[in-house]
């Protein structure tokens, strides 16, 4: 199974195709025509039935919000080739190591939202599937081969437990690396020129780029036009926005120079997320499970970050556990890598407790 969303070109990153092949037979669903839900909540649901995707992270989360469905019984032939070394992770790259498939590139920027689709984009579609049974099949014997079957598993069930989260709101300014540099005028003009793309980039149904670009929208903060000719001479918004919500945007503008100093909103404070930077000791130790860590992956064959996450060791090494059982307990420690390194790692743990 795969999915296609449109993102790219839309407003929304909806989710416009679900492809699905079994016993040879190559299936293209239409979730913009119908709700095909019903039609699959069942197998879907049923962890004896095997569903293979690639990259399946993605496609979880938008079933999961724009159908309400579950994937159990998952096989991720991304995360298996992760776990393999493979040294190419895309579909495309595997299809052609194992199989000998060569795929089309033409689409993959397409607009899956337009209908009708035309025959070649729909046998597009299709391609990411037709095979995807048989690369899992010779993957999952390389995992046995391998004994990391296992590993696998606990992955794709880790994988079938992801749900879609909303994003927490936040001020649009925080998104632009330059817009600290800027004066509160400026940076309120840049808050009116973000929300002005957003309402634009709504009601067209276009992706917001496509609208304007960032860097644009930073000049129009800077340079404040007063008229669609100063506003034309920006370059990366689109002429179309200009003509038919330019006016708009210029009379947004306008008002923000009769905004007060004292009541113009600065740059937002930082918000602390996390445990914030650790105090030496702790970078120190981090820095020897990494060493540990690149050594094991290397003999594994492994890409560092599949064996185990810089954020996992760092974690470690805040909580310096000195037996496996409280090293399994750290959070993202996952039992596949206590087999694979955990020996490593205690190595080099002192004993004597937890960093404060």
């Amino acid at each position: 199974m795969d999915c296609e969303a449109a993102g790219f070109h839309r407003y929304t990153d909806r989710l416009c195709l679900v492809q699905v092949s079994v016993d040879g037979l190559d299936f293209v669903l239409d979730p913009l025509a119908f709700d095909p839900a019903d039609m699959l909540r069942d197998v879907l649901a049923d962890p004896d039935v095997t569903v293979m995707m690639h990259g399946a992270d993605y496609d979880l989360r938008l079933l999961d919000r724009d159908l309400g469905l579950s994937v159990f019984g998952l096989f991720d032939t991304q995360v298996a080739a992760s776990l393999l070394g493979e040294p190419g992770l895309g579909l495309s790259a595997l299809l052609e190591k194992h199989l000998g498939i060569t795929l089309s590139k033409q689409h993959q920027r397409a607009d899956w939202a337009q209908r009708p689709l035309p025959p070649d984009m729909i046998e597009y579609a299709t391609a990411d599937t037709a095979n995807l049974g048989r690369l899992a099949t010779i993957l999952e014997a390389e995992l046995v081969a391998v004994g990391r079957l296992d590993w696998a598993r606990e992955e794709f069930r880790l994988l079938e437990g992801i749900r879609w989260e909303e994003e927490e709101p936040t001020d649009p300014v925080t998104r632009f690396r330059e817009a600290r540099r800027l004066g509160a005028r400026d940076l309120t003009a840049l808050r009116a020129a973000v929300d002005w793309r957003d309402e634009v980039a709504r009601r067209r149904d276009r992706a917001p780029f496509r609208v304007a670009a960032d860097r644009a929208l930073m000049d129009v903060a800077r340079e404040r036009p007063r008229t669609l000719a100063g506003l034309q001479r920006i370059k990366g918004i689109s002429r179309g926005a200009v003509r038919s919500a330019g006016p708009a945007l210029i009379k947004r503008l306008e008002a923000i120079e009769q905004i007060p100093e004292k009541e113009l909103e600065g740059y937002p404070a930082a918000r602390r997320t996390g445990p914030g930077r650790p105090p030496p000791e702790v970078e120190e130790a981090a820095a020897v499970l990494k060493e540990v860590r690149n050594r094991r992956a290397e003999e594994l064959g492994l890409a560092r970050g599949t064996l185990m996450s810089n954020a996992t060791l760092l974690e470690i090494a805040r909580r310096q556990p000195r037996t496996a059982q409280a090293l399994r307990e750290v959070p993202g420690v996952k039992a596949w890598q206590m087999e694979a390194v955990s020996e490593a790692l205690l190595t080099v743990l002192p004993d004597g407790g937890a960093v404060e």
